[in-house]
């Protein structure tokens, strides 16, 4: 036990260590406080379709050699979400189809083109790395890590003012449109806060696994806690732990960072569920 810890202070001395540190808790948390609205609206695969947009945006930027894709793939995700809210609410296309539909539509487009038009030598390796996380979170910049600060402050910062409105959204929409709240306008709102995290999340768990980050903190949570302040509370530690634990287990291992923090979340999700049994 001893030398794994002073294995652990000898890695979080290297830089990109710490970067990935910081990044992968301010990701964490970000996706936990938006999963317990996701998944209590019964919208929690909206994450799943705009990871496939963000992929596709990704590719499309690849294919032009832009060399920080971040900006052209953030635009294009919110863009998607909000044609997705709008699609959502039509009632000949259901939510859960609309997610569906630019799901697997982007998904299979961005490969198209990544085949057509890429010039990579390792066009495989390069569309795994996308869809199921790579080691860039561990060759960060610090621009990067500022950026990633910065946008993740930003999301922080709007839950926690507009947490009473999300909450009045969250529970009961009809009655919160009869008190006044503006329920479309707040609906947008979750819906560009979460295009922002699934761009964040991107380089830490890839385009598939990035709904883990919204489900699994918000389920575990709820199998202990009941009020919609304590399972927040209780879904953001869980997912920073898991996180954290997943990218230090990863270094030591050699792991896929974002397969490893999927398998933390999972363990943790076992876990809550055997003491809500217990509780019982």
């Amino acid at each position: 036990m001893n030398m794994v810890i002073e294995k652990i202070g000898i890695y979080l001395e290297y830089p990109f260590v710490r970067y990935a540190l910081i990044v992968g808790i301010l990701i964490a948390l970000c996706s936990s406080l938006l999963g317990v609205t996701l998944v209590l609206k019964r919208f929690s695969f909206i994450g799943d379709g705009l990871s496939h947009v963000a992929f596709a945006a990704m590719a499309v930027a690849s294919i032009l050699n832009i060399t920080n894709d971040m900006p052209i793939t953030l635009i294009v995700t919110v863009i998607c979400a909000v044609m997705l809210l709008r699609t959502g609410q039509n009632t000949k296309i259901k939510g859960d189809a609309a997610v569906a539909m630019i799901s697997v539509g982007s998904l299979a487009i961005g490969y198209l083109l990544m085949n057509l038009f890429s010039t990579s030598s390792n066009l495989s390796g390069d569309v795994c790395s996308t869809l199921f996380g790579s080691t860039s979170i561990l060759t960060l910049a610090q621009a990067e890590v500022y950026l990633c600060a910065i946008l993740s402050a930003v999301v922080i910062v709007i839950f926690v003012l507009f947490y009473n409105k999300i909450f009045a959204v969250t529970f009961d929409e009809n009655f919160a449109k009869s008190s006044g709240t503006k329920a479309n306008t707040y609906n947008l709102l979750i819906a560009v806060v979460i295009a922002v995290i699934i761009v964040l999340a991107m380089n830490l768990v890839g385009s598939l696994l990035i709904s883990a980050l919204v489900i699994f903190p918000a389920l575990s949570a709820m199998r202990v806690f009941k009020s919609f302040r304590s399972v927040t509370i209780c879904s953001a530690l869980f997912s920073v732990f898991c996180a954290a634990f997943g990218i230090i287990v990863s270094i030591l291992a050699g792991t896929p960072v974002g397969s490893t923090i999927v398998a933390a979340d999972m363990a943790g999700f076992c876990l809550f569920s055997m003491v809500s049994v217990f509780r019982r």
